[in-house]
């Protein structure tokens, strides 16, 4: 999956990046790894939390809107109606990944998300018929042992650390079928459309979502609103944003096998910034799924074009 030139909001076509590969590799690796200390620190309802997340995100990104006018007055109905469906499951993702950490420990509930690329594996195999590497389907079993150890370890501990890491696992499945519905419109549209689209329309499924559960939407303390707007500005763009930004200096198999630092950034800081415990079964647990997943997005992608 490849981004082309023209992808980027901040950057003209073909130009260099103005700070080291590395270090803004970095950088977004920590900025996505403080998304779940964000939630564990606000006391809104997760639909709000993410709910405002985006609203803040699409806000901020909104001076290009006007730049880019064109490309959104070209885009066809179908595109249109396939922006609005994935951006609902990106609304689905966010509601029940933020509501599993309700539940369940940091370390647990970020761990389980890595296990979107094997749910993006399978849909593609049942949606596009697409075969997958004897390496991938391996790794693909090795996370899933260590996936199942993870439960197994927070069902020892509490049965509502369970619940919290099936809503991680259902979260992960969502954000799955959010990439599938986009995975065809990234190839014609910029990453600027499609990022404000699918953000626009997961802001507007959970406004109505809060709506109908009756969530107050706005009345909020300000330290609450602090906190949404450190999820917009933190691991949404200097998180997401920058790893959109670096497909047009990289590999797309490189950018996405530094997200799986996630987890381990996550349980650090929950450690010191929450006071988390990390067991030695889910410590064990963590490192057999992470090894998993690594080894089916090599698998995957080995002599991929980029």
């Amino acid at each position: 999956m490849s981004e082309n030139t023209s992808t980027s909001i901040l950057l003209p076509a073909n130009s260099k990046s103005v700070l080291p590969i590395p270090l803004l590799l970095a950088i977004g690796v920590i900025a996505i790894s403080f998304s779940a200390i964000f939630v564990k620190w606000s006391q809104a309802p997760a639909a709000v939390i993410a709910m405002n997340r985006l609203l803040l995100t699409c806000l901020f990104l909104a001076p290009w809107l006007w730049k880019r006018r064109s490309e959104w007055k070209s885009l066809p109905l179908r595109a249109c109606l396939q922006l609005v469906v994935s951006g609902a499951f990106l609304g689905l993702h966010f509601l029940l990944w933020m509501e599993s950490l309700r539940y369940t420990s940091v370390a647990s509930s970020t761990a389980l998300l890595t296990l979107e690329p094997i749910f993006v594996m399978l849909g593609s195999f049942f949606v596009f018929r697409q075969r997958t590497a004897g390496g991938a389907v391996l790794g693909m079993i090795i996370a899933t042992v260590g996936a199942a150890l993870i439960g197994w370890g927070d069902f020892r501990y509490s049965g509502e650390a369970l619940k919290g890491d099936i809503l991680s696992l259902l979260g992960a499945a969502a954000v799955a079928v959010h990439m599938l519905l986009g995975k065809s419109l990234r190839r014609h549209v910029s990453a600027y459309t499609y990022s404000y689209a699918v953000f626009a329309a997961a802001a507007g499924v959970l406004l109505v979502y809060n709506v109908l559960i009756g969530y107050p939407l706005f009345d909020y303390e300000p330290k609450e609103w602090g906190i949404f707007l450190l999820m917009a500005a933190v691991p949404t763009l200097l998180g997401h944003y920058i790893f959109n930004l670096l497909l047009q200096y990289m590999r797309a198999t490189s950018v996405s096998m530094t997200v799986l630092g996630e987890p381990l950034g996550a349980a650090l800081l929950a450690a010191l910034l929450l006071g988390e415990k990390i067991t030695g079964l889910q410590a064990l647990a963590g490192v057999i799924l992470l090894a998993g997943v690594w080894l089916f997005i090599r698998s995957t992608e080995r002599g991929k074009p980029s």
